[in-house]
């Protein structure tokens, strides 16, 4: 398990993922090897009055470097927090908040198409951190002087949280200032058209902080400018695929039971590779009695020795965690499905629990490569947009 659960805020699981137990213990030994600089940057910015000779004696400054890194990771739960909490109140339902190596992601169930709650969601997280920069500075300017590390932390903080809300403003989609700029293009074009834009200026963003990031040598920049080129590439399609599979249902896209190649519980694992090898299939429902007992793929069957493949059966190797997907279901529902438990097909069910079909991930990239070449897209592109342009400012 790559992270676990720490806490809940308002209902929703906070979670640290196992990158993030790496990170900060150098955000911590990063801050406390430049106390003496942050402290130069606070007297100079805000008369802050401290003496970074004192802050830097024994231990001190690992101290306050620790303590500064994880007020700084809860400035960054707090930004994740006010996304998500304004994403409930237009009930986007959230899964989790999670700490990882490069910052934190509110996870949501579903992504709205709406561009004014796009905007909302998207700006709520800086304006939070916005707020706990400046609480940060009244609280130094509050904290008498005789306490200084206490003052160098909410200097710290107050510093970093403004930082921390200007750089996520910065167009580099899927950050919060790409998700801006996609809600104000989505008030006169279509949502996946503004995505697509939105998306290619957050790719260029990319490449330029991955080159800064190898001139300054920072590996912080270029690992940041990788996960925003791959998220930004990685939205763009799925709201894509998103728009060409409206109204599109699984019935639409499936093989069919009458056209559908199955075995049985007591098929050889020979006579199964070779009937995959004939009908160039490489998952096989399992049908006992008429009813699905299991799915069999060609990685199972590739784990029985070639000297052993006539005495072991289907029943051998098959797994009985049927995934199943009713037939009226949303084909793009069949494919985040197939994604989320890193399989190839699905088993279609109908309201009887009968075997309606199997829809594989071949499918359904046949029927969006089909739906993309026919126009479809743009099709439904068009259709939004009459609605749109009527929207109220």
């Amino acid at each position: 398990m790559r992270s676990f659960t720490i806490g809940r805020l308002f209902g929703i699981p906070i979670k640290l993922d196992l990158t993030f137990l790496l990170i900060l213990p150098v955000f911590a030994w990063l801050i406390g090897s430049q106390v003496g600089l942050w402290v130069e940057n606070l007297n100079m910015l805000w008369n802050a009055g401290l003496d970074g000779d004192a802050l830097t004696r024994g231990q001190l400054q690992w101290i306050l470097g620790a303590i500064a890194a994880i007020g700084l990771f809860v400035g960054v739960v707090l930004h994740e927090l006010g996304h998500s909490l304004v994403a409930m109140r237009y009930g986007f339902p959230i899964d989790s908040i999670t700490l990882w190596i490069f910052g934190g992601i509110a996870h949501l169930t579903d992504q709205p198409e709406d561009w004014k709650q796009e905007f909302a969601i998207a700006i709520a997280g800086p304006v939070v951190s916005i707020a706990l920069g400046v609480l940060s500075w009244v609280a130094l300017i509050a904290v008498p002087s005789g306490l200084p590390t206490v003052r160098f932390v909410f200097g710290y903080l107050a510093l970093m949280n403004i930082a921390l809300a200007a750089f996520n403003m910065l167009p580099g989609f899927p950050m919060d200032g790409g998700r801006v700029l996609r809600a104000l293009l989505a008030r006169n074009r279509p949502f996946a058209d503004a995505t697509q834009t939105a998306a290619e200026v957050g790719k260029v963003f990319a490449v330029l902080l991955g080159l800064f990031g190898l001139f300054q040598f920072n590996l912080i920049l270029i690992g940041i400018a990788f996960f925003i080129y791959i998220g930004a590439t990685s939205e763009a399609q799925q709201t894509v695929m998103n728009a060409a599979f409206r109204d599109v249902r699984v019935r639409d896209v499936m093989t069919p039971a009458e056209e559908l190649d199955v075995v049985s519980p007591n098929t050889s694992i020979a006579d199964l590779l070779e009937a995959m090898f004939r009908e160039r299939h490489t998952g096989f429902p399992v049908i006992e009695e008429d009813r699905p007992v299991g799915m069999v793929t060609l990685e199972d069957a590739r784990e029985v020795p070639q000297i052993e493949r006539e005495a072991y059966t289907v029943d051998d190797v098959m797994s009985t965690d049927l995934k199943t997907i009713p037939a009226d279901e949303d084909a793009m529902t069949a494919f985040e499905k197939i994604q989320e438990h890193g399989i190839g097909r699905l088993l279609v069910i109908d309201a009887n629990g009968d075997v309606a079909g199997l829809i594989s991930r071949t499918d359904l990239m046949k029927a969006f490569d089909i739906i993309q070449k026919s126009g479809r897209v743009e099709q439904l592109a068009q259709a939004e947009r009459p609605a749109r342009e009527t929207e109220p400012s």
